[in-house]
């Protein structure tokens, strides 16, 4: 057995129960929870993110939960950079890191590193958003579709800031950005590394999809969405003459389909359907992506059975124990050159 100290990562599909199982874990081996969500980084947006309760984040430590403003662009190299190091702050401690999540992305950077790429052009990315300002966020999707059809079947197509990287990574190296993915990335060392994955029944799994987001209407969830837009334009509908900031997590699942009911496209009880039906199509996705995971254990039932409990625990307690290494940090993005980001810019006129 590797003398490195054990990194726990439980991965699964949204309601799959990922919170109970961490919770139970954490209380029996005095861990800290690490979240691996890139809704639930964003402070104002509560609700529809399905965060851990306060009553529950009182219970263990829970970290990277609201650490963006909604206006950021935060990135998966920015979780990366965060969760590296926040992992060595836990092991330090002395206490048990568990990184617990459904954003595959943000797993991948954690866990194999990132590609160098090249650094952010602030002016391709104001013209990027404008695109879709004025033709629709399914114009970007397309963009990339043409730029790299792998890339563009991995990334949602109302994810905006993946898009926009997307494509910004593709214009400015002159390379699909599937290829660079597998170029020079910085995995993680250090840790011996436990994948717990979830996978219940699918039928299961959507009544709990659905029962959630039912939750989540009948807790409020139109009303937070009001108020946030008294503060911020939503990305599908941003105008450059509203003087209020986007908010790119207005687009996520749930916050979308209420925006819809508010704007008078869809009634309640329709935008609530649409809701549900976005969250099982995305739990699909996770699933699809979470199986290309290398070395996961997985547990064909929900996280809060006790069996299933029982035997992660078993599977913890023998893995416990040796000594500790330091991890790297994950690389930091090369500087950009102003020539490059106006190259890039020309290129986006073909689209």
């Amino acid at each position: 057995m590797s003398a490195d100290p054990l990194l726990v990562v439980i991965l699964g599909p949204t309601a799959s129960g990922k919170t109970a199982l961490s919770l139970r874990l954490a209380e029996q081996f005095g861990g800290e929870i690490v979240s691996c969500d890139s809704v639930a980084v964003y402070r104002e947006l509560e609700i529809g993110t399905a965060k851990p309760t306060k009553a529950e984040r009182h219970r263990v430590r829970h970290h990277l939960i609201d650490v963006a403003s909604p206006i950021e662009d935060f990135t998966a190299g920015d979780y990366s950079r965060l969760a590296r190091k926040t992992i060595a702050d836990i092991r330090d401690r002395g206490s048990l890191p568990i990184v617990v999540g459904g954003t595959g992305l943000y797993l991948r950077a954690l866990l194999e590193g990132l590609f160098e790429g090249p650094a952010r052009s602030e002016q391709l990315r104001i013209r990027l958003r404008r695109r879709a300002d004025q033709r629709t966020i399914e114009h970007l999707h397309r963009i990339l579709t043409r730029l790299d059809p792998e890339a563009a079947a991995r990334i949602h197509p109302n994810d905006t800031p993946k898009l926009i990287r997307a494509i910004e990574v593709c214009l400015l190296a002159g390379e699909r950005l599937t290829v660079m993915w597998d170029k020079g990335r910085d995995p993680l060392v250090g840790f011996r590394i436990l994948r717990i994955g979830l996978e219940p029944e699918r039928n299961g799994l959507y009544e709990r999809i659905n029962a959630r987001c039912a939750a989540m209407f009948e807790g409020g969830l139109i009303d937070e969405a009001r108020r946030l837009l008294t503060a911020y334009q939503a990305p599908e509908t941003a105008n450059e003459s509203d003087r209020r900031p986007v908010a790119r997590p207005l687009g996520s699942l749930g916050y979308r389909q209420v925006l819809q009911y508010l704007r008078g496209e869809l009634s309640a009880d329709l935008a609530l359907l649409a809701a549900q039906q976005a969250h099982r199509n995305y739990a699909k996705r996770q699933l699809t992506w979470f199986r290309r995971e290398p070395n996961v254990s997985w547990f064909p039932s929900f996280g809060d059975d006790p069996e299933v409990q029982c035997e992660v625990a078993k599977m913890i307690t023998q893995e416990l124990g040796g000594t500790k290494e330091q991890p790297r940090d994950a690389a930091s993005e090369p500087a950009l050159t102003s020539q490059a980001s106006t190259d890039a810019t020309e290129k986006l006129k073909i689209f």
